[in-house]
């Protein structure tokens, strides 16, 4: 979603709500995720003191396996973030947004804040045990002599 932001530039006190879906189609070239819902964005972009803010949030559910037992799981997310917006930069720091002739894209951003926030490693719980390394079995169902 592009969003211009000229006139929250030029009117401290102006805001923008944020409030819509990123549908799954439109998330097709990420790999290493499946996402089981739209990602629901919202929030506002505004102008406080000169100094022009995007704060938003994310809603999604990811299908996934276990990287420990293989299980198969639907988790939801929930991740706030905050970014200063700037109409120009002198020099390439992460630190802002810097606006592309007075508007952002914000799907990019969105989705680029998640997939940074996404742990790297899925797991079905946090004491999950796995698989047995020489039988298969699913050692956080039952046990198995193999190692002993």
């Amino acid at each position: 979603m592009l969003i211009a932001l000229k006139q929250i530039f030029n009117i401290i006190g102006e805001e923008k709500i944020i409030d819509y879906f990123i549908t799954p189609d439109e998330l097709s070239d990420i790999h290493g995720y499946l996402f089981n819902s739209p990602i629901h964005v919202f929030g506002k972009v505004f102008n406080r003191t000169g100094i022009v803010y995007l704060n938003f949030s994310v809603d999604f559910s990811l299908k996934f396996n276990c990287d420990r037992c293989l299980k198969e799981l639907v988790r939801d997310f929930h991740f706030d973030f905050e970014h200063i917006v700037v109409s120009s930069s002198d020099n390439d720091n992460d630190d802002y947004i810097v606006t592309d002739g007075w508007s952002i894209d914000l799907n990019d951003i969105a989705v680029s804040d998640l997939l940074l926030q996404c742990p790297s490693k899925l797991l079905c719980d946090e004491n999950c045990r796995g698989l047995c390394m020489v039988c298969g079995c699913d050692l956080n169902e039952s046990e198995c002599d193999c190692l002993n």
